[in-house]
């Protein structure tokens, strides 16, 4: 299957990046194309209806990766209980041609337990763009981020950050595959 993660980070150093790196890497190693497009290293331009910033190479990159796909990984640092300001405007860039019948997983990484209000806005958002939620989410906190900091060299806490990133990719990966089979019959 064809997966985009889309990070949603201006942060070089996002534990939600890093996190959406090692879901990345457990995909590709499930068989499935993964494609990663990373705002901190490809910024888009400020959304505006006026101008459909067609002509930016990142843009185009970005609707066509989304049109491909077959699911979805959206990744966001909670800023101020939401999504960061360069996801929302990536967003607000793409239509419901791109989400309409894909199932999207929403991620997070919060500096307090968890990000909850991110991911409710996350799949809010999916929600209008005709997207199909996973009833799973994924979101770090607390320590839990200690295992996703680029300086971080070993990780203190137990096992139960990776069973819980497990469990959530399968779950995000059989609700692909059933979209898929009924699309094709």
């Amino acid at each position: 299957m064809n997966i985009t993660i889309v990070t949603g980070s201006n942060h070089k150093a996002s534990t939600s990046t890093q996190l959406a790196k090692y879901a990345e890497r457990l995909l590709k190693h499930k068989g499935h194309d993964v494609k990663f497009f990373d705002l901190y290293h490809t910024p888009l331009p400020f959304y505006c209806p006026d101008d459909s910033s067609a002509d930016h190479a990142g843009v185009a990159e970005l609707k066509n990766s989304m049109l491909l796909a077959d699911g979805i990984v959206l990744a966001t640092p909670e800023y101020h209980g939401g999504i960061s300001g360069v996801l929302k405007n990536t967003l607000d860039h793409l239509g419901q041609q791109h989400f309409s019948g894909k199932p999207v997983l929403s991620v997070s990484s919060a500096g307090g337990a968890v990000g909850v209000s991110s991911l409710q806005q996350m799949q809010a958002i999916v929600r209008n763009l005709h997207g199909i939620n996973c009833p799973e989410w994924l979101s770090i906190g607390g320590s839990q981020r200690q295992r996703f900091q680029l300086e971080q060299t070993g990780y203190e806490g137990g096992h139960e950050i990776e069973d819980r990133i497990h469990w959530v990719l399968n779950s995000f990966l059989q609700l692909t595959q059933l979209v898929q089979r009924e699309r094709v019959s």
